[in-house]
């Protein structure tokens, strides 16, 4: 399971700095009562990746798209499969 460690990590080797900020705001509303793991289908798409950038850059998309692909492979996701547009397609994926 990607963990906020495991994010930060691949955000070092790839892009230098270990962009917290950009971890913590994708996985904001992971464990609440509302999504509890279920989170993912709030930011972790391509309307998500674009909140990203106008709150923390342009750099910050990368991350998150990096972040968001790590998490969608343990979904089952492939690089073959669409990339989630926003919360409705990611649910009618049936990623969630």
């Amino acid at each position: 399971m990607s963990t906020f460690e495991n994010h930060c990590s691949e955000s070092i080797r790839l892009f230098g700095s270990s962009y917290e900020e950009v971890h913590r705001w994708l996985d904001e509303f992971q464990g609440t009562a509302q999504y509890k793991m279920r989170h993912r289908k709030v930011r972790h798409h391509e309307a998500g990746i674009q909140e990203a950038i106008a709150l923390f850059g342009k750099k910050a998309g990368l991350v998150a798209r990096q972040h968001i692909i790590s998490d969608l492979k343990e979904e089952g996701w492939t690089e073959n499969d669409p990339f989630p547009k926003d919360e409705k397609h990611y649910v009618k994926m049936g990623l969630f």
